[in-house]
């Protein structure tokens, strides 16, 4: 008996220690559920590696295309004139190469700008052309800048009625062939392909392209290779040549654009017009837009014009009313659009024109080279559209530094020559040019950012 007891007493010891210890291996698993688990990391190492910039090549347009000289040969162009080119900066580390133009009699002057990549570093460099004619067919004053080559512009401009002579002027400084694509917007789409050579400069008349429609708009896609797009115009009313224009294009539509220093002209007699329009185009969707004509003060507005776009559809409005000078035009859509300003300058009974793009918004402290050219007096135009204060520095042949507060432009006097500009905060600009009393000279171009800065990048790999 009491042996069985001492049994019942050790068994029930046992059980009572294996309760125990189920027990306390339930609560670890429960609290080593709850507990953060050991974790096997194995990041990736990464190392800073700085890209080797790339040589920097701008495109100038050279002679100016006239069309129709040749009754015999309504398609053929040929040179007007030659126009004027400088170079500024590091003009001495810069390669010219002559681009051919084989659909041109007597064609000269097309050629690419490039800068060679010196011990990683670019030579800073800008150019610019100008040209004056005085032909029975052609009368006026044009300027732009040599610009880089692009695979996207969007050609805001030009005029399909009778007197008009415009060429979609395609030049590719490339070692390759491109295929370009010009889609034309107007009353009805039309399509069509060029191919241009390699180092090579064609003009296509823009009646080709867009047979419809008093306000085309013409997007300019490339294939194989950039080339720089620009629209060559010239106009004649009557029998009296009234302007030509050399115009570059936009990179891709936007909800909100500025347009800086459109210049307004004083009506004559019988005339209820500016001389100012907008040409505007929704290439996707329909949209609403509002056109603001800004004032120089903050806030100040001189007129505002609600407008309804279709898509796919080129809307004009003119812009009646405004007071003589410059002044900037604001455009916010509900859709992106693209959009110009034609702007006229007249003098007794000679006219010009010029086409006015949107001034993209420059960073701050970024640096951005400029060059302009001789053959009228010339204007940078100023804005900070941001909500802080700037301050703005030129420097070049002419140096000065001016304060913008929130909201508010400025306009600066700037002869020929080259110009660096930076500011504090992000500003738009651009650069307009009008002749004196007695000349109705008129021309101007935004500002845009040079080649995007190569900026350090970090290469990471995947440990295994």
């Amino acid at each position: 008996m009491k042996q069985r007891t001492i049994r019942l007493a050790a068994t029930g010891a046992r059980v009572a220690t294996g309760a125990v210890v189920a027990a306390a291996c339930v609560l670890g698993v429960v609290a080593g559920a709850a507990a953060p688990w050991p974790e096997v990391r194995n990041e990736a190492s990464g190392v800073t590696v700085a890209p080797v910039p790339a040589d920097a090549v701008l495109v100038c347009n050279g002679s100016f295309r006239a069309l129709g000289r040749d009754a015999t040969q309504a398609s053929l162009m040929v040179s007007a004139t030659v126009p004027t080119v400088r170079i500024d900066g590091a003009a001495d580390g810069v390669e010219a190469a002559p681009l051919a133009m084989p659909d041109l009699a007597g064609g000269s002057g097309a050629q690419s700008l490039t800068g060679r990549v010196q011990d990683r570093e670019v030579p800073q460099f800008s150019a610019s052309e100008s040209v004056r004619l005085s032909d029975d067919d052609l009368s006026g004053f044009a300027a732009a800048p040599c610009r880089e080559p692009s695979l996207g512009t969007w050609l805001v401009g030009g005029d399909l009625s009778v007197g008009a002579s415009d060429v979609i002027v395609l030049s590719n400084p490339g070692q390759v062939a491109a295929t370009v694509d010009l889609a034309a917007y107007g009353d009805s789409r039309r399509a069509s392909t060029v191919v241009v050579p390699a180092m090579t400069q064609l003009g296509v008349p823009l009646a080709s392209v867009a047979a419809e429609g008093r306000a085309p708009v013409v997007q300019v896609s490339s294939s194989g290779a950039p080339i720089r797009a620009a629209l060559q115009a010239g106009l004649v009313r009557t029998l009296d040549p009234v302007g030509i224009d050399l115009q570059d294009g936009m990179s891709g539509p936007q909800s909100e654009l500025l347009i800086l220093g459109v210049r307004s002209a004083a009506a004559t007699e019988g005339d209820d017009t500016t001389g100012v329009v907008v040409r505007m185009l929704s290439p996707e969707d329909d949209a609403t837009a509002t056109v603001r004509v800004l004032g120089a003060a903050p806030g100040q507005a001189f007129e505002e014009y609600p407008v309804e776009l279709a898509a796919g559809l080129p809307v004009e409005i003119a812009l009646s009313g405004l007071p003589d000078g410059a002044h900037d035009i604001a455009i916010e859509s509900s859709a992106p659009v693209v959009a110009a300003a034609r702007q006229t300058a007249r003098a007794g009974a000679e006219e010009d024109f010029a086409w006015a793009l949107p001034s993209p918004e420059l960073a701050a402290k970024a640096t951005t080279l400029f060059s302009v050219p001789g053959g009228a007096p010339a204007t940078l135009f100023l804005r900070n559209s941001g909500d802080e204060p700037i301050t703005a520095s030129l420097s070049g042949t002419r140096s000065q530094d001016v304060q913008l507060p929130a909201g508010a432009s400025a306009e600066l006097d700037v002869s020929a020559g080259g110009y660096a500009l930076t500011a504090t905060g992000r500003v738009h600009a651009a650069v307009g040019m009008r002749g004196g009393a007695g000349s109705p000279a008129l021309a101007g171009w935004p500002l845009w950012a040079g080649a995007a800065t190569h900026q350090p990048i970090v290469v990471r790999t995947d440990g295994r």
